[in-house]
């Protein structure tokens, strides 16, 4: 009897090494691509004249952009990592595992981690945009101010997620990545005054 695509990603989640590295690679991309929004709110919201059009543009294809980088950069490491440990299996049962269940798991492996890594900027973009589009053309630097507020949520919501899954205060990691985000928001609002 053929395994259902459930019963294949049911085996996916209950593997160790899965949720550790879809956790580990969404919690960096998400950290990486709330910064770049961070940069790219200050050099075009915070600047003398700010456009909404280009505001919103470039937030929307960087997020992309960076989903499709990462994503893809993700599937390739992690098609490399199954091959290697397909063929330590492979050796230690003295056999090819070539259209398996293990190999079918496998690659179901790689695609979920990598589409998980490919969502991650798409949501902190998302988030971050709302502010322009629920107040428009007219309330762009009201917007930003939100949006800044919104990426310093977000940034706090992945520390506490990380405190709390390694055994930490969610509170103090939450706090922890939030006071990194202001400071990387003072040094490039600094940076963007004297250029």
């Amino acid at each position: 009897m053929e395994e259902s695509f459930i019963d294949r990603l049911q085996a996916v989640l209950r593997a160790p090494d899965t949720g550790p590295t879809m956790r580990r690679f969404f919690v960096n991309t998400i950290f990486d691509s709330t910064f770049v929004i961070l940069g790219i709110l200050i050099a075009s919201a915070f600047g003398t004249d700010p456009d909404f059009r280009i505001i919103t543009t470039t937030i929307i294809t960087s997020t992309v952009a960076l989903g499709i980088s990462t994503g893809v950069s993700v599937y390739e490491a992690e098609t490399m990592e199954q091959k290697l440990r397909m063929r330590e299996m492979e050796r230690a049962m003295l056999r090819s595992l070539e259209d398996t269940r293990i190999e079918r798991i496998s690659q179901l492996t790689i695609i979920l981690i990598a589409g998980v890594n490919f969502t991650a900027p798409l949501l902190a973009g998302l988030a971050t945009l709302a502010p322009f589009f629920i107040l428009g053309d007219g309330g762009i630097r009201d917007a930003a101010i939100i949006s800044v507020g919104l990426a310093m949520l977000i940034l706090f919501i992945v520390g506490a997620m990380m405190g709390r899954s390694g055994g930490r205060n969610p509170w103090k990691q939450g706090a922890r990545m939030t006071i990194a985000g202001i400071g990387a928001f003072i040094i490039c609002y600094w940076i963007e005054s004297l250029l």
